[in-house]
């Protein structure tokens, strides 16, 4: 295929990505516009960096949780990752090691448990969502053991440079997506979508498909250690369940943003702008008074709605 040629597919194929994204983006924008008018405040450098810092976390477990749907996999084991990551934060960065240890040792321990879980599911054959539930329970359990009850210490230099009042947390969070355009192009990236779309096609293609599998566990539970890792530096301390609520909000903010279940169906940008939605839906109805129970009801219907009337539209289009 000549370079012409590439440069013509390469829009046809980023439009075909995009489909249905319009209306997802100017939910987003009516949202936000809503919020800036109930909290001003976050037209101002500190209301913009906490804002950011409350959405950051989401934002980087969708994105490890849309990696694996793209791919065709799932992950129920993302919020007790992201538990291990902020309870090994806790307790190396005041020891030995210090923060670059630290820091080091969670990358270490989410890339390892990512690959080893993704190993286990491609080359045994087991479904993605058994495996990743069993080790959810088994993460669970030694961040128990490594920290039983809140405590740990971050330095306060490190908490108030990722945590402070500046826009550190959305800086990284471009700085990744750049990322993850740079990994799209390589051979790696592209099989994301070859695999999760066809993966006997990819395969007879040339493509490494469980090479790929495996890489995007393993991608996956660095992602998901990283988070803890952040949200352990805003609270200055680890808890070993802190977690737990990521793993729903992962799955619902990648399938708001367009990602398929069933692989190489939607984008990154998507899935991020999907937690985007979750979260500022979540502060707009904290700030219109919704009780908490009426908070879930509604972002349980809302997470309905953005399913079922996709699928209920193709029906349609479908019969006529």
């Amino acid at each position: 295929m000549n370079t012409n040629s590439q440069s013509r597919l390469y829009p046809s194929i980023q439009m075909r990505r995009n489909r249905g994204l319009a209306g997802l983006y100017l939910v987003v924008t009516a949202f936000l516009i809503l919020y800036a008018m109930l909290f001003p405040g976050i037209l101002s450098i500190g209301g913009f960096s906490k804002f950011t810092q409350n959405w950051f976390p989401l934002a980087l477990v969708t994105m490890a949780q849309a990696l694996l749907m793209l791919n065709g996999g799932i992950t129920l084991a993302i919020g007790p990752l992201v538990s291990l990551g902020a309870v090994i934060a806790a307790t190396t960065m005041e020891g030995a090691l210090g923060v670059p240890g630290g820091i080091l040792a969670v990358a270490a321990a989410g890339l390892a448990i990512g690959a080893a879980t993704g190993a286990i599911v491609t080359y045994l054959r087991l479904p993605a969502i058994i495996v990743t539930l069993a080790g959810s329970f088994i993460i669970s359990g030694v961040a128990l053991i490594l920290l039983p009850r809140p405590g740990g210490a971050i330095p306060d230099w490190l908490s108030t440079v990722l945590a402070g009042h500046t826009p550190i947390a959305f800086l990284m969070l471009v700085g990744i997506l750049a990322l993850w355009k740079l990994f799209l192009a390589t051979p790696l990236g592209l099989g994301i979508y070859a695999a999760g779309d066809n993966p006997v096609g990819a395969f007879r293609s040339g493509v490494p498909v469980e090479r790929v599998k495996v890489t995007a566990f393993a991608l996956s539970g660095l992602l998901a250690a990283l988070t803890g890792l952040f949200v352990a530096a805003q609270t200055g301390s680890g808890d070993p369940v802190i977690g737990t609520p990521f793993t729903l909000n992962s799955i619902a903010a990648a399938v708001l943003g367009g990602v398929g279940f069933l692989g190489g169906k939607g984008t990154m940008r998507g899935a991020v702008c999907g937690s985007l939605l979750l979260s500022v839906m979540i502060n707009v109805m904290f700030f219109l008074g919704f009780p908490p129970v009426a908070q879930y009801v509604a972002q349980g219907l809302i997470i309905v709605g953005a399913v079922a009337v996709p699928e209920l539209l193709g029906a349609w289009r479908a019969r006529r």
